[in-house]
């Protein structure tokens, strides 16, 4: 049986995928009684799309899968702390819980700079379990980053 490290490593595989791609690198998998159900990573700047995080391919994608936007019982693994707009589509979808590995100290709506998914002024919470292999999450990032940085220094 696997456990939320084995599905946390499979998220960083598609993480992987978007860095590879020149795409910020968040990757996601969405699992419902065990079995994935669907898989995703950023790719706003290849579609041409604000809303393409891997958050929300993945939860269009498990709601094709399931014939249903409500996705009652899943839970979805993500490398990144979700944004606001993932967090709201999250609620909507009514999953279980999301697992995150890395915080997102500037845009995470989770439990840096927001809660939304536990709020209880909406009409449905989430279980949140942060922290899951937070250093190879946060790594994919930071290398990332760095890459950026020193590409955009070296174009000066």
């Amino acid at each position: 049986m696997q456990n939320d490290y084995d599905f946390m490593r499979i998220a960083l595989e598609e993480a992987q995928a978007a860095y590879s791609a020149g795409e910020v690198p968040v990757g996601t998998v969405l699992v419902h009684d065990g079995h994935i159900l669907a898989r995703a990573h950023n790719l706003p700047i290849t579609m041409n799309d604000p809303s393409a995080h891997a958050e929300l391919l993945t939860l269009r994608q498990a709601g094709q899968k399931a014939g249903n936007y409500r996705l009652v019982g899943a839970e979805l693994y993500v490398t990144l702390e979700p944004c606001i707009m993932c967090a709201g589509a999250i609620v909507q979808a009514r999953l279980a819980r999301v697992i995150f590995g890395a915080r997102d100290p500037k845009c995470g709506a989770v439990a840096s700079l927001y809660n939304i998914l536990t709020d209880e002024r909406l009409n449905h919470q989430v279980e949140v379990t942060e922290g899951v292999l937070r250093e190879e999450c946060g790594e994919i990032m930071s290398r990332f980053f760095q890459q950026k940085r020193i590409r955009a220094d070296s174009a000066d």
